[in-house]
């Protein structure tokens, strides 16, 4: 079992759901693009733009290991450039935060149990696999693909 420390880290889409083909899709420390128009970097693509063997642009990977930082989380910002990974979490709350996120729940082999939109305000129900829970801004996760089934690798600098 893998024991992360608090800090960044990489994010790669390894597999998809249901027999379709590998995402491969890289998500790298420092990428600033993730699709919206007017963010750091512009529109995917744009010149400039860190892009991953997909063509995708990268996004940075916040993780929370220690208890002080998963009870932290997303509480108290305006948003997230990226993407948070709570472990160990198997469910989270969206009480006193300030936009909505879309969430992920992921097994001990990091592979997508469910992803569900959370407005603020929200109590998540814990899923029983559940081992670790990637946040991220509300519609983030449906640009990058991730959806039940896909597998995902962590990278620590």
């Amino acid at each position: 079992m893998t024991r992360w420390q608090n800090g960044s880290g990489t994010l790669r889409f390894v597999q998809g759901g249901a027999g379709e083909p590998t995402v491969a899709e890289a998500v790298r420390v420092g990428g600033v693009d993730d699709g919206v128009p007017g963010a750091p970097g512009g529109a995917l693509g744009a010149p400039g733009a860190p892009a991953t063997p997909s063509g995708r642009a990268a996004i940075p990977l916040e993780i929370a290991a220690s208890y002080r930082a998963r009870t932290r989380g997303l509480l108290g910002r305006d948003g997230i450039d990226g993407a948070l990974l709570l472990t160990p979490a198997s469910a989270v709350h969206t009480f006193r935060m300030r936009f909505t996120i879309d969430v992920a729940y992921l097994t001990r082999d990091l592979t997508v149990l469910a992803v569900r939109t959370m407005r603020p305000g929200r109590f998540g129900r814990p899923r029983l696999r559940a081992r670790h829970v990637l946040e991220a801004e509300g519609g983030a996760m449906a640009r990058w693909g991730l959806r039940p089934g896909v597998r995902v690798t962590i990278g620590t600098p």
